[in-house]
């Protein structure tokens, strides 16, 4: 038998094709390989539908050596001989990452019956792997032509079919190629037996090779779609959703299961063309997934329009593999924690018109083949860690129309690609390392820009005249760079501008007569530069429109124009730390609508205008550090929308206004350093005494403490130091441990060493009282004598009742645990408290998890499962815990058990026995913050960014207890080892609320409201406990964590903040203090660590009114990073983070 000869009509196939598919009626036409050649596709196809045929040897080697080319021989059997790169280009196919698995049908190899294009098909079926339920993202297999025999067909017989297995001869490679074919490559070593059986049967006449024979076989058929069917994207979904996991429950993603496998275009986020039925977009934005990508088959969604994966947690990288989803128009992976390199081969999605990655982790350089997306309208890469790139390989983007690559790390010059995309209108560069001066180009090419921000860079120069040619432009933001020019009056052609920033650069002269022109103005901040000159009536007489304005920190000089007043539409005002001078216009009344009015620092005269009282809806007015004179107008009383009022550092005289009456929102009130004269007004602080916090009238000539001061029950700090008080300094709460700076100066005043004096004593007769005070001391003594008695009998019952007394550890799990005096548990929690006894072995040691000063706690693994921790507290057998109001503190945990916070640990409830309190908690087995900082952890685990994050949390979680609890909460003991972490490393404040269960009476208070190095140093003054007392606690927790120690020293330097040890940190360096054991951050990780450091400085500053209130902290740490470093990272000092932080109180 020759090699041309072909298959006897009689093969049975009926036999192959049952064994290959048990079902073959699901067996689709376009699951099927053909054997076709380009040359005779066509008839091959013909022929392949109707009968059994197979090729000669020859046959196929011409038809192979003319399609892909003679290949050498390799003799590793494990991997595809490679492709010439002529091959490539005739056969349009390229390599695959993932391989399908197969099922194909084998003859004798004497015969070559491989070519039954019926049965050589994809199963998707057998792409999924029985034992774990998982898809397979490829299967690389090979025959051993040894065991080329199957279904009792012998060699000399051929015929049979068989699943492909690993072995030792064979492989199979197949692939979707671009241009939509299959391609099926065969390669076979026969083995000496074969090669045997074969030269004694068949080939005789043909001189074989002596290893390696290579068989081609290329099949073309256009009926072929490389769309997948529905069922193969539905198995492939449900695949990848496995490995997610979310936050909540139930799923939101529950549509997407096998029970619903034949429902895909009514699953949760998916949408289906019309045509196809198979999957066009997926929809998956802002479902709180935590998974990767890399679990993602891109294979089956070929089709794919629409890719939504924004507001996310996915991490991981982007997979090359996304090029292969080349109809994508819409790309959205933005706010997740992507991480490593954008893949190159994302540009080969050339249909994109929408692709986002903005707020990432990615890094490494922008690919150039970003350019190759000439459909792409917007593209955004901002908030990454992504390098400069090499951008004269960039080619021009002639769609694009919105370019943002803000907050990276891209340090070079403009990105000269930039120039050629002349359709933008909309360019971010911002929080960059840009370096050089601001290229003409800009104007001149981009003509069509309406928002330009390239803010916080390190631009220098000037500001190009050119600028005046982008005639749309409405936002321009230069700010935070290195500019020393003037402002060239060119900027005026830019008349529809809105929003103007050219702050915080070293930009000088006078502003120019042309900025008159930008009458559509609405935002203009030039502060913190150099501008010297007065402002003109005729520059800003225009600006009617302008809500924000702001000056502040320049050497603007002359009178505050009048003309001001015109601008109704102000709600900010800043033109402190000038050189103004004159008087304050009246006209200032005119506005409104004003919210913030500053003008401190400046050289301002003459008398607090009566107009101000006008502006009722102001919460922020600062006319401090000027030389005004006069008294202070009675129309301050119409302000009651006031919330910050500083009229310190003055000339004013007079006595202070019976109006202030009216500032029932007012928190901060320094009138300090003045000539303010007569008595502080009784009467006038009844409706301040729930808002006010912050009061000084220090170096004045005032007189009187009103009584109604007892009643301010949130006034933290005060100063009366240097007025004309006299007599005895109240002994209501308040006052009662006052420090003494508060009521220096005041010669005729004292404290009472006898307490006597009430806040609200009056004159009287003294000499009645003096009757009465004797009458008092003979009716206290007789009545002592008694107490005392009574004291010692209760004191001897007490010890005998102790010794009698079972300790709690004796508490069987027998009795009945529904006798319990108290207990308070969650509605869905699903245990009893016995069942909490019983899995601790009541109480037994080997449980026992922590021993703290006022409680032991354990762990209990429940018969169910869950874990929880016990907190034991014995208030009849400690010393340190006083005894309590039971009904209170049920009351207080009622409240606390239903706080529901993710930073919080939850608290699931209490039960009360026998002097004995039990708290339940869920349980966090990586333990507290304090054990991962000072453990292997602390290194392996606890990076710069990890850091940030954890403490990230923990400002949250008290920003949420101080300002959306009702009451407030004020937990009073934050340190390293009441926030425990979980898998994840998320916080959880724990122990929150514990200190109110016990007694302000005890003598152990200070051992109750917080722990040694965490407490605020007002503690040791007063027993005021504010939530002032938490932010320093945090400061201290924060700057433990950053340091990987306890800042004892830097602390002592916070509390002399104007010493000589003060003055010992100047030269300390940020980089010395940080944790030794990490390499120093870098990039934004720098930017994020330098922000909370001046944090938590500006948090345990010494007086509890100059620290921030939690809230700010929280939003501050929200942003993650400052917009840039003030200096290098390597020569930041400490005292510089102390400098950040001077406006970090939260005013």
């Amino acid at each position: 038998m020759s090699y041309s000869q072909t298959l006897r009509s009689g093969t049975p196939r009926s036999r192959e094709k049952k064994a290959l598919n048990p079902n073959p009626s699901k067996v689709s036409g376009n699951e099927a390989l053909s054997t076709q050649t380009p040359q005779k596709s066509e008839a091959l196809t013909r022929r392949a539908q109707n009968a059994n045929f197979a090729l000669s040897i020859g046959d196929i080697r011409r038809a192979a050596a003319k399609s892909v080319g003679e290949l050498t021989h390799k003799r590793r059997t494990d991997q595809i001989d490679p492709w010439g790169e002529e091959a490539l280009k005739k056969t349009c196919v390229s390599f695959p990452e993932k391989l399908p698995e197969m099922r194909f049908t084998y003859g004798h190899l004497a015969q070559l019956k491989f070519v039954m294009p019926e049965v050589i098909q994809i199963k998707k079926v057998l792409i999924k792997d029985e034992r774990t339920s998982c898809l397979k993202p490829y299967l690389h297999v090979t025959i051993n032509a040894d065991a080329l025999e199957s279904d009792g067909k012998s060699k000399s017989e051929g015929g049979g079919s068989m699943h492909l297995r690993n072995s030792t001869i064979c492989t199979v490679f197949n692939h979707a190629a671009l241009c939509g074919h299959f391609l099926l490559v065969i390669s076979i070593t026969p083995s000496r037996a074969t090669l045997l059986s074969m030269k004694n049967n068949t080939m005789k006449r043909v001189q074989m090779p002596p290893f390696l024979l290579h068989f081609f076989l290329l099949s073309l058929l256009p009926s072929i779609s490389t769309t997948s069917s529905p069922g193969t994207q539905a198995e492939a979904l449900i695949a990848w959703k496995s490995s997610f996991y979310f936050n909540y429950s139930p799923s939101p993603l529950d549509s997407w299961s096998l029970a619903n496998l034949n429902n895909l275009c009514n699953w949760t986020a998916i949408v289906c063309d019309r045509n196809t039925k198979t999957v066009s977009e997926i929809h998956l934005s802002n479902f709180q997934i935590r998974g990767t990508l890399t679990h993602f088959n891109f294979t089956p969604f070929l089709n794919l329009t629409r890719f939504y994966l924004n507001q996310n947690r996915f991490i991981g990288p982007i997979p090359s593999a996304i090029g292969n989803l080349t109809r994508l128009t819409i790309l959205d992976l933005a706010n997740n924690l992507f991480e490593q390199e954008i893949p190159a081969e994302i540009g080969l999605l050339t249909k994109l018109e929408f692709l986002t990655f903005y707020d990432n982790n990615l890094s490494g350089t922008i690919p150039y083949q970003l350019s190759n997306l000439q459909k792409v309208q917007f593209l955004h890469l901002g908030k990454n860690h992504l390098k400069a790139s090499n951008w004269s390989k960039f080619s021009a983007m002639q769609s694009l129309t919105h370019l943002n690559l803000n907050q990276n790390a891209i340090h070079s010059e403009f990105p000269e690609f930039i120039f050629q995309c002349q359709n933008l209108t909309i360019l971010d560069l911002s929080r960059n390392q840009l370096t050089g001066q601001i290229p003409d180009l800009v104007f001149t090419k981009l003509g069509k820009l309406e928002y330009l921000n390239l803010n916080d860079n390190l631009f220098q120069g000037k500001i190009p005249t050119t600028i005046g040619q982008l005639r749309e432009l409405q936002s321009l933001d230069l700010g935070m760079n290195s500019l020393n020019s003037s402002i060239p009056s060119e900027l005026g052609h830019c008349t529809d501008l809105t929003h103007l920033s050219l702050a915080s650069n070293f930009l000088s002269g006078e502003l120019p007569q042309s900025l008159s022109n930008l009458d559509s103005i609405l935002h203009l901040d030039l502060s913190d530069n150099a501008f010297t000159g007065p402002i003109l009536p005729s520059v800003n007489s225009n600006w009617s429109l302008v809500v924000d304005l702001n000056l502040r920190g320049n050497s603007f000089s002359g009178n505050i124009p009048p003309e001001l007043g015109q601008l109704t539409n102000l709600n900010s005002l800043s033109l402190d730390s000038n050189d103004f001078g004159g008087e304050l216009p009246g006209q200032i009344g005119n506005l409104t609508l004003l919210f913030e009015l500053n003008v401190r620092r400046n050289h301002l005269a003459g008398v607090i205008p009566w107009s101000i009282g006008n502006l009722t809806w102001i919460w922020f007015l600062d006319l401090s550090n000027n030389h005004l004179t006069g008294v202070i107008p009675q129309s301050v009383g119409n302000l009651i929308q006031i919330w910050y009022l500083n009229l310190s550092n003055n000339y004013l005289t007079g006595a202070i206004p019976l109006s202030i009456v009216a500032f029932t929102q007012i928190h901060f009130l320094d009138l300090s350093n003045n000539n303010l004269t007569g008595v502080i007004p009784p009467g006038a602080f009844n409706n301040l005494s729930w808002a006010l916090e912050i009061f000084n009238v220090s170096h004045n000539h005032l007189s009187g403490v009103p009584s109604e001061f007892s009643n301010m029950d949130r006034l933290s700090i005060y100063d009366f130091s240097y007025n004309n008080l006299t007599g005895p300094i109240p002994t209501c709460f308040i006052f009662r441990k006052a420090p003494a700076y508060a009521f220096i100066g005041n010669y005729g005043m004292w404290r009472d060493a006898k307490g006597t004096v009430a806040c609200n004593s009056s004159g009287g007769n003294s000499k009645r009282k003096n009757d009465i005070n004797i009458v008092v001391i003979f009716i206290i003594f007789f009545l002592g004598v008694g107490v005392v008695a009574t004291i010692i009998g209760f004191f001897v019952l007490l010890v005998l009742r102790k010794r009698s007394k079972l300790r709690p550890r004796e508490i069987k799990t027998s009795q009945n645990f529904e006798n319990f005096e108290s207990m308070i548990l969650q509605e869905e929690v699903k245990f009893t408290f016995g069942e909490v006894v019983k899995a601790v072995d009541d109480f037994h040691d080997k449980y026992c998890i922590g021993i703290g000063g006022f409680g032991t706690v354990y762990k209990a693994e429940l018969e169910s499962g869950q874990v929880v921790a016990v907190k034991r507290l014995n208030t009849e057998d400690s010393i340190d815990i006083p005894a309590i109001n039971l009904q209170s503190f049920e009351n207080e945990i009622r409240t606390l058990i239903n706080i529901r916070h993710r930073n919080i640990i939850r608290l699931y409830g209490f039960c009360s026995r026998r002097g004995c309190i039990f708290l339940l908690y869920e349980y966090f087995e990586r333990g507290s913050l304090g054990k991962s900082l000072y453990g292997v952890e602390g290194v392996t685990k606890l990076g710069w960014a990890t850091r940030v994050k954890i403490l990230k949390g923990l400002a949250h979680a008290l920003s949420y207890l101080h300002n959306d609890c009702s009451p407030p909460i004020v937990h009073r003991d934050v340190t390293v080892n009441n926030v425990l972490l979980d898998q994840d490393f998320e916080p959880r404040l724990s122990d929150f609320g514990t200190a109110r269960m016990v007694s302000a009476n005890s003598s152990n208070w200070t051992h109750i409201v917080g722990s040694f190095g965490y407490m605020a140093p007002e503690l040791a003054l007063t027993m005021r406990v504010t939530d002032k007392c938490d932010v320093y606690s945090f400061g201290v927790v924060a700057l433990e964590v950053m340091m990987g120690k306890h800042p004892g020293d830097m602390l002592e330097s916070q509390l002399l903040e104007s010493s000589r040890l003060s003055q010992d940190n100047v030269g300390l360096l940020l980089k010395d203090v940080l944790d030794q054991r990490l390499e120093p951050p870098t990039a934004e990780l720098a930017k994020a660590v330098v922000l909370v450091m001046s944090l938590a400085l500006a948090c345990t500053r010494a007086h509890p009114r100059s620290r921030p209130p939690m809230s700010f902290v929280a939003q501050k740490l929200l942003a993650q990073a400052l917009p840039c470093l003030p200096e290098p990272f390597g020569i930041m000092s400490i005292s510089k983070l102390m400098g950040l932080g001077l406006h970090a109180n939260g005013s």
